[in-house]
């Protein structure tokens, strides 16, 4: 995760901050973090909740990271293909993600797996949107 956030070009949070974040998530039932690798070269946040629409826990992709010297190598694909499968075991209705539209070869990732925007019910394009207090 701190590898992800340097990638972002970020200082914030602090690697302790990091470090005690994963650690409390990672003693969540609801949360899981999936490498790959060997040695580890990718991780992948996968969280889970109960959604009202569907009546069974929806999953969310909220971070993947693979360092670069292990992009293109299909690790990447590994760990979100990983992720669907343990959605799919939980129970899940559905797996939702967020990506910056500037990240070509992540939407490209996503896309090719099955991933989509584009919401039947609402007759349009679904947005991520965010609010920061």
């Amino acid at each position: 995760m701190i590898g992800f956030r340097d990638w972002q070009g970020r200082a914030e949070p602090s690697d302790t901050s990091i470090e005690a974040s994963v650690t409390r998530l990672l003693a969540d039932a609801n949360t899981e973090y999936l490498l790959g690798g060997e040695p580890p070269a990718g991780v992948l946040q996968l969280r889970f909740r109960h959604s009202v629409w569907t009546g069974t826990d929806d999953a969310h992709l909220e971070d993947l990271f693979v360092e670069q010297s292990a992009r293109g190598s299909g690790l990447g694909r590994e760990l979100v293909e990983a992720a669907l499968t343990r959605a799919r075991e939980r129970g899940c209705a559905r797996i939702e993600l967020d990506a910056n539209e500037a990240n070509e070869p992540a939407l490209e990732l996503y896309r090719s797996v099955g991933f989509s925007s584009w919401s039947e019910a609402a007759g349009g394009n679904d947005l991520f949107m965010r609010l920061r207090l």
